[in-house]
């Protein structure tokens, strides 16, 4: 629904009205802490994964029978 709400030209002007709030000096700081967030993100899943595996080579047992 909010897809039919929203048209190009209402992004561009909700783009326009964020970069009024921010400042054109913030906005690199904040996609840039965005890209941090994400990485670390993805390494939380990586090594969660990791641990997972682990676990599983430890405890062949636990797998679930299909």
């Amino acid at each position: 629904m909010i897809a039919t709400v929203f048209g190009a030209p209402e992004a561009l002007i909700v783009l326009v009205v964020i970069l009024v709030l921010f400042g054109g000096s913030q906005i690199p700081k904040m996609a840039r802490n965005l890209g941090q967030a994400q990485k670390e993100f993805k390494k939380g899943l990586s090594d969660g994964q990791k641990s997972a595996d682990a676990s599983e080579a430890k405890n062949p047992e636990s797998e679930r029978q299909n």
